[in-house]
């Protein structure tokens, strides 16, 4: 009787050990699977904060107007900006329409 009881405790160690260690494993590699994409979507967040911080700042974009476009650009009143329509071979020139007024 105790060889039997022995036998089965053995056995009942065994299956739960490789219960255990399948669950362990599968856990493991939704984690592996997580932190990937964790990793990517930190390098798509570092790319993108590093534009915002670099392009949003009105210094910035004056300091890039004079390093690269000298005097290229002119700035406009934007009373004066028009849009341009073509329809049926003919172009039409309309006013540029504000939502407060």
């Amino acid at each position: 009787m105790s060889k039997l009881f022995v036998i089965l405790l053995i056995i009942s160690l065994i299956l739960s050990t490789a219960l255990i260690k399948n669950s362990t494993k599968r856990i493991d590699d939704e984690i592996f699977v997580l932190k990937e994409n964790i990793r990517g979507l930190k390098k798509d967040f570092e790319d993108i904060k590093l534009e915002y911080d670099y392009l949003s700042s009105a210094e910035k974009l004056l300091e890039y107007q004079n390093l690269y476009f000298d005097n290229e650009l002119v700035k406009k009143n934007i009373k004066e900006i028009k849009i341009i329509n073509k329809k049926l071979k003919k172009l039409e020139v309309e006013e540029l329409k504000f939502i407060n007024e």
